[in-house]
């Protein structure tokens, strides 16, 4: 009589299509994204097209590294609190590299501070 929903296995093992989406383009990490926005082009020139992006590639944001399909989607998404977030992150200091990463795991040069006797 009693017993388990059938239904609660099938929920476990729902796939996610949105976790799916977010993996089909292939974000920049917060590093080459800072990077890219330090070198600042002067000019503002048509982006190249390309068929495999949304939109040709032709409406993106930079600090976010994402593509849109049209510009009012574009001009949303620049209104939402995680573009906000993003511009605040991107705005502030550089973010963490692979080279921090080591020195705190302590794989990089080591630091034995300076030396107080020279015989």
């Amino acid at each position: 009589m009693g017993g388990k929903c059938p239904s609660r296995k099938v929920k476990k093992r729902r796939f996610s299509h949105k976790t799916a989406r977010r993996t089909k383009f292939l974000l920049k990490g917060d590093d080459a994204v800072f990077e890219e926005l330090q070198k600042g082009d002067s000019d503002k020139k048509q982006l190249p097209r390309d068929e495999d992006l949304p939109g040709m590639g032709q409406y993106c944001c930079l600090h976010c590294d994402r593509y849109f399909a049209n510009a009012t989607v574009r001009d949303e998404h620049f209104k939402t609190k995680r573009h906000k977030k993003r511009l605040k992150q991107m705005s502030g200091p550089a973010p963490h590299t692979q080279l921090d990463a080591e020195l705190a795991a302590g794989m990089g040069m080591p630091d034995n501070g300076p030396t107080l006797m020279s015989m």
